[in-house]
């Protein structure tokens, strides 16, 4: 009765303390082991007491993980066992001792394969796959995160298959599969949302603003690290906080808010010290020693280095250990000492070759051994051949002679079928090789323009909207104050015709940015458009463009070329407006011998080409005809106008 009654009163316990502190749930916990309950009881209580002291002392937490541990083996209880070796193996993770957490999760793993604990596995994979991700290896980790997976995904485990599914992504990660990386977290994110799973959440928006740093896109990594962080804060997750801290710090860096930044990655090392996270604190020592560094404090950047150093050292974590190698090399070039700058670039080069190596030294192995065993087995059915030969010599030689023309034949009908298959793989290869290649250039490109179409948006949305609010706000102050001041009026309404140029520069590069080729239709078009707003801002002044009639309809530019040749001629024209005073403006284009010609003429005062002080506009437009290999010639005599000439070669 007395033990029914404290299995009770332990369960009551357990459960209304899910509501208290961690301290007042050890209190409860002590009471009931000094009420002298089971040992089944008692194993339980210690193992809770392992777990609620894990955050807050580590020598408390090994403690009672071990008491759990030897009271589970003298009463033979598996279970408890199993979960001891669990809980303990959680301990050395949270220390960074990847070798002890190994062995303990392995020794857990042996027991719960006997007891057939499906659930309890796949815990256990995940943890395995873990380490083997912080210490690098990839491979292994992303074989046992897989096995974890397919058994929460037999249970229909929502909430871990998202867990796992967001482990895998980040090994995608260090193997540099950015985007399949993205593309995992995002899916992860929206399942979090479903299940309002506040701490997955923060863990995927994490993850997202991590994947879209690499992918260079800075503002979408903003955004999501600003939301992740807000959640951490919200819900007190100070582990994921940490983390949040030393990420978004890395790309306050990137965008040189160094001070900033700075601020960030010690706030993540004070949660990191407090939490006793020794992975977490040698990632932010060395993130501090770097920041340091930037901003030329080398004496600070020394202290973090090697105490970072030290920390991965002794910890074997191989990526961070690369990463401080990295980090010295800078240092000591910063220092002027090339005998420790190629000290710790060998230190470098030799671990990042081991890790990435070992690998592929393994299957290089493997496939020795195979073609050895063949070997083996080749060399021992050659004397059999052998034996029976001779046994066929004794015996029969006409059959022995029948046998030989049969094995001939039989060995030319083989060789030739396997000649064949071996032409055919062959050829099946090429193909391949040829698809994939075809395959490769169709998804460079297509990464390209998607680029480019982003970055043309980006223009086109931010800074086109930008432009437009100043000529906005300039119209409303000359139309919102009376402003007496002639001088201002002038420069407000010189910034205003600024910033209206400006607009078409940009409508222009834009223009160009969305067109993978551009045609001698579309160049024309832009030409004319351009002479149109010309018409508007001059009087007196007549504009012609003339195509020739061999002009092929088909004859296309790269949109680089293209926009070159556009902004010679606008470049031309401008300068007849504004400085020849021209009234005529003529504007021909010919093909003559695969070459394209563009002739530019005016009836302005013109400029003595051997006496001329060219300035920014004939530069520019020397230049241009330079980057796309044309030839550029001006022709002029004062008071007689100019004409210019463009010559390139097709492009088809």
């Amino acid at each position: 009765m007395k033990r029914k009654l404290l299995s009770l009163t332990f369960l009551l316990v357990v459960s209304f303390c899910t509501s208290q502190d961690n301290s007042k749930i050890i209190d409860s916990l002590k009471k009931i082991i000094k009420s002298k309950p089971s040992d089944s009881l008692k194993i339980k209580a210690y193992g809770d007491l392992c777990w609620y002291y894990r955050t807050i002392s580590s020598d408390s937490a090994f403690k009672y993980g071990k008491l759990a541990l030897k009271l589970s083996k003298k009463n033979n209880n598996k279970v408890g066992e199993a979960q001891a070796y669990n809980d303990l193996g959680i301990l050395h993770y949270d220390l960074a001792d990847y070798n002890e957490a190994l062995q303990h999760y392995t020794a857990s793993l042996k027991i719960r394969n006997t007891l057939n604990d499906t659930l309890g596995l796949a815990a256990l994979y995940n943890k395995i796959g873990l380490v083997h991700q912080n210490t690098f290896k990839l491979d292994s980790a992303i074989f046992y995160a897989t096995k974890a997976l397919k058994i929460y995904e037999s249970k229909n485990n929502t909430r871990y298959v998202s867990y796992i599914k967001s482990n895998i992504a980040n090994i995608y990660r260090g193997l540099k599969q950015y985007k399949k990386a993205l593309e995992t977290h995002l899916e992860i994110a929206e399942a979090n949302k479903s299940t309002n799973d506040n701490l997955g959440l923060t863990r995927s928006y994490n993850n997202i603003a991590n994947a879209y740093l690499h992918l260079k896109d800075t503002i979408q990594s903003e955004v999501y690290y600003l939301k992740s962080i807000n959640i951490a804060k919200t819900y007190n997750y100070k582990k994921e906080l940490a983390t949040l801290y030393n990420n978004y710090g890395g790309l306050l860096r990137d965008m040189q808010e160094y001070n900033k930044s700075l601020n960030y990655n010690i706030e993540a090392l004070k949660i990191r010290e407090a939490l006793k996270d020794n992975y977490g604190i040698t990632s932010s020592t060395l993130r501090l020693a770097t920041l340091n560094i930037d901003l030329k404090r080398l004496n600070k950047a020394q202290n973090y280095l090697y105490s970072g150093l030290n920390l991965a050292e002794k910890y074997n974590l191989n990526e961070l250990k690369i990463d401080a190698y990295d980090k010295m090399v800078i240092y000591y070039t910063y220092r002027k000492n090339p005998d420790s700058v190629m000290h710790y670039r060998n230190l470098f080069k030799t671990l990042n070759n081991s890790i990435y190596n070992t690998r592929i030294t393994k299957e290089v192995a493997e496939i020795q051994e195979k073609y050895d065993t063949a070997q083996k087995e080749k060399e021992i059915q050659t004397q059999r051949a052998k034996i029976a030969e001779k046994e066929l010599n004794l015996n029969r030689k006409n059959t022995q002679i029948i046998g030989l023309v049969v094995l001939t034949l039989s060995l030319f009908v083989l060789g030739y079928l396997l000649y064949n298959q071996q032409k055919l793989k062959n050829r099946q290869l090429q193909k391949e090789n040829e698809l994939k290649q075809a395959l490769s250039k169709i998804e460079t490109h297509n990464k390209l323009q998607e680029q480019r179409l982003r970055i043309s948006r980006d223009l086109h949305d931010n800074i086109g909207a930008q432009l437009t609010f100043i000529i906005s706000s300039i119209e409303n102050l000359q139309y919102g104050f009376k402003i007496t001041n002639d001088k201002l009026k002038d420069k407000l309404t010189n910034i205003s015709a600024f910033t209206k140029e400006t607009i078409n520069e940009l409508r222009d590069t834009i223009w160009a940015m969305n067109k993978n080729q551009i045609t001698i239709d579309d160049l024309q078009a832009r030409i004319s458009n351009f002479i149109d707003k010309a018409n508007v801002s001059a009087t007196n002044l007549s504009f012609n463009i003339n195509l020739d009639k061999d002009i092929s309809k088909h004859l296309v530019f790269t949109s680089v070329k293209g926009m070159n040749i556009y902004r010679i001629i606008q470049e031309a024209v401008n300068n007849a407006i504004k400085h020849a005073k021209a009234s005529n403006i003529n504007v021909q284009i010919e093909n003559i011998k695969h070459k394209v010609i563009f002739k530019i003429k005016d009836d302005g005062k013109g400029f003595n080409i051997n006496n001329v002080d060219e300035g920014n506009g004939l530069i520019n437009m020397k230049k241009r005809a330079a980057d796309i290999e044309a030839e550029i010639v001006y022709k002029s005599e004062k008071e007689k106008g100019t004409k210019i000439i463009l010559t390139l070669n097709h492009d088809h």
